[in-house]
């Protein structure tokens, strides 16, 4: 049976974080903590999302979110909030902060372990109505956490889990496009592949959720027309700004159908090395399971590879996913992203510990093909 539901109130525009403080009292929270990045905060951004509220120093602010969210960052934003009484959160910044507020909204609501929760772990129906209120702020346009109901933190083990709830759906998103517009182009380029790779991989999912097609269709249209644009004058093209964020946006409302061996892939090796960006590793990822899952049965009754280079602007795609996995490279380079794996000092000496963390992400359960290890490591060899 397949389970179809949006249920974020979502302002998308220039401008929109000027909403905040209405949006906090609809709400219903009174005294939040601001969950951010010290890039975010040096740039300027988090006080221009703030400035509606009078004075940026009103609030409470957490900015120590690392690249990659901890459990141990959750940890001590979850002091900081308890501390101080802090009734909700606002998370301005990228997918890292509004992750890592989202392990806060349980962490301080919810007793034990933050492993506890993981949806691997069986977690998700552990967490419960009592997690915090959380208003979610993007400062890029690329995980669309904003309107997702799940988050991605490494554990103390060392693995990288998902959390995944309807109560953790942030209660608001505002996507203001303005607080892109000074983002680095290497960095708008990560981000963007990563909607781009939400999209794709939503998109070629098996499960039944004809909403979600529509909208991972239209959001990969939106994307691959406009990245290049955002990447190469984001600063100015305002145009290319707005069309991103809609399709960061786009790609995290489809994802509820379910992502696949990339983000098995890009999650694995990402907890194994926490420096690594997520969203070039999904970008370099992409080819390698586009050309794996393009003999799966429902991509070609459904006609999904050719649907998918219409949305690119590509002339047509062959069945082996050729077409479509070359303008993905092409693409990567253009963008200046890194050309494989071993541009980013990955070797093979991680191949076997990335299968082995692969095989049990849950975003491998939904992947259209089935993979084994065997395929895994064929997909790592294709993109080292």
């Amino acid at each position: 049976m397949a389970l179809i539901q949006y249920l974020t109130q979502i302002q998308l525009d220039f401008g929109a974080v000027a909403l905040l403080p209405q949006e906090c009292e609809r709400v219903g929270i009174r005294k939040p903590l601001v969950v951010s990045d010290a890039g975010v905060r040096a740039a300027g951004v988090l006080d221009q999302a703030l400035a509606a509220f009078g004075s940026a120093g009103a609030l409470p602010v957490f900015d120590a979110t690392p690249p990659n969210p901890t459990e141990a960052a959750v940890r001590e934003a979850t002091a900081l909030c308890r501390r101080l009484g802090c009734d909700g959160l606002i998370a301005v910044g990228g997918g890292s902060s509004m992750d890592l507020a989202k392990g806060v909204a349980i962490a301080a609501t919810h007793e034990g372990p933050l492993k506890t929760y993981a949806t691997i772990e069986g977690g998700s129906p552990k967490i419960g109505t009592s997690v915090l209120p959380l208003i979610a702020v993007p400062t890029t346009a690329g995980t669309g956490s904003e309107v997702a109901r799940g988050a991605i933190i490494i554990v103390d083990d060392g693995r990288k889990l998902g959390f995944h709830s309807w109560e953790l759906l942030p209660k608001a998103a505002i996507c203001d496009p303005e607080l892109t517009l000074a983002l680095p182009p290497l960095l708008t380029a990560a981000t963007g592949m990563d909607a781009i790779a939400h999209c794709m991989e939503t998109f070629m999912s098996a499960a039944v959720n004809p909403p979600a097609d529509g909208i991972a269709w239209e959001g990969l249209r939106r994307g691959w027309a406009h990245i290049e644009r955002a990447t190469r004058d984001g600063a100015s093209d305002r145009e290319a700004r707005w069309q991103m964020m809609s399709a960061s946006m786009q790609g995290a409302m489809a994802f509820q159908k379910g992502l696949g061996c990339v983000h098995s892939l890009s999650h694995s090796l990402g907890g194994l090395n926490p420096r690594l960006h997520h969203g070039t590793l999904n970008a370099l990822f992409l080819p390698a399971v586009v050309r794996f899952n393009a003999g799966h049965e429902s991509l070609q009754r459904d006609a999904r590879l050719t649907r998918m280079a219409q949305a690119m602007g590509l002339p047509g795609c062959d069945a082996a996913g050729n077409e479509i996995a070359e303008a993905i490279r092409a693409m990567n380079a253009r963008l200046g992203l890194p050309v494989g794996l071993a541009a980013l000092g990955v070797t093979r000496e991680l191949f076997e510990p990335v299968i082995e963390h692969a095989l049990l992400d849950h975003c491998h359960k939904t992947n259209p093909r089935p993979a084994s290890a065997a395929d895994y490591r064929e997909m790592l060899e294709a993109s080292l």
